[in-house]
C-alpha cells in the first residue's frame, strides 16, 4: 500500500481532475493529444537523426519502451512509492517520445516490417497493463475498476486496428487514446502523490476514465461503419 506518511499532507485547494478538450476537429471527431503529434515529432527530429546515424533501429526503440514500462510497473507493484507517482509523468512522456521515434524511424528510414507492427501493437497494450494495473494497489482504489480500465484500454487499441482492416487506415479517434491515457494517469498520479487526501477520489477518476474509454471504442467502431 502507498505509504501516506512519506508525503507532506498539503491542503486540498480544489484540484480539478483533468480539463479534457471538448472541442471538435474539422473531421467532427473529438480532439486528442494525437492531434498535436506532428509538432511533437518535429521536436524529436534532431534526436531521430542522431539515433539513426548510430545505427539504432525502430524495433530496438519499441523493445526499449516495452522493457522500461514492464520494469517500472513491476517495481511499483512490488513497492508502491510516492516517488514513482511523482516520476510517472516524466516516464510517460519519455515513453510517448520513444513511441513516436520508433514510428518515425520505421517510416522515414525504410524500417517498416511485420515484426515491427506486431511489436508496436503488443508493446502498447502490454505497457499499458504493466503501468496502470498497479494503481489497483493504491488506497481507496477498486481493483475491479482498474482491471476494467485496462481491458477497455486494450479494446480501444483493438478497435483502432479493426478499423484498419476495414478501411485500410488506423483510427485514432478520442476522447481517450494512448496519449490521453498517459496524460490522465500521469497527472492523477502526481496529484495524489502531492495531495494524498485525493486518494479518496480514486474510484471516481477510474469511473470517468472507463466512460471515456468506452466512448473511444464506440467512436472508433463508428468510423468503420461510416466508411461503408
Amino acid at each position: 500500500m502507498l505509504n501516506l506518511h512519506c508525503l507532506r499532507r498539503w491542503p486540498d485547494k480544489g484540484f480539478a481532475i483533468l480539463r479534457h478538450h471538448s472541442c471538435h476537429s474539422s473531421g467532427g471527431t473529438l480532439m486528442t493529444l494525437y492531434d498535436i503529434k506532428p509538432r511533437f515529432q518535429a521536436l524529436l527530429r534532431p534526436l531521430l537523426r542522431c539515433l539513426h546515424a548510430r545505427g539504432v533501429t525502430a524495433n530496438q526503440v519499441t523493445l526499449l519502451a516495452l522493457v522500461m514500462s514492464v520494469i517500472a510497473g513491476v517495481a511499483f507493484a512490488l513497492s508502491p512509492s510516492p516517488v514513482f507517482l511523482i516520476a510517472l509523468p516524466v516516464f510517460l512522456f519519455v515513453r510517448m517520445a520513444l513511441n513516436a521515434i520508433d514510428g518515425m524511424l520505421a517510416r522515414e528510414f525504410n524500417q517498416q516490417s511485420r515484426l515491427g507492427a506486431l511489436l508496436n501493437e503488443l508493446g502498447d497494450v502490454i505497457s499499458d497493463a504493466a503501468l496502470y494495473l498497479p494503481f489497483a494497489l493504491l488506497p481507496f482504489s477498486s481493483g475491479m475498476l482498474v482491471v476494467l480500465m485496462v481491458i477497455l484500454a486494450i479494446l480501444t487499441e483493438f478497435s483502432g486496428i479493426l478499423v484498419q482492416t476495414q478501411i485500410g487506415k488506423r483510427n485514432y479517434a478520442g476522447p481517450c487514446g494512448k496519449s490521453d491515457r498517459a496524460l490522465i494517469f500521469g497527472a492523477w498520479g502526481l496529484c495524489i502523490a502531492l495531495w494524498p487526501s485525493l486518494l479518496a477520489y480514486n474510484n471516481i477518476v477510474w469511473c470517468v476514465v472507463c466512460i471515456l474509454l468506452g466512448w473511444t471504442v464506440v467512436n472508433r467502431c463508428r468510423a468503420a461503419l461510416a466508411a461503408e
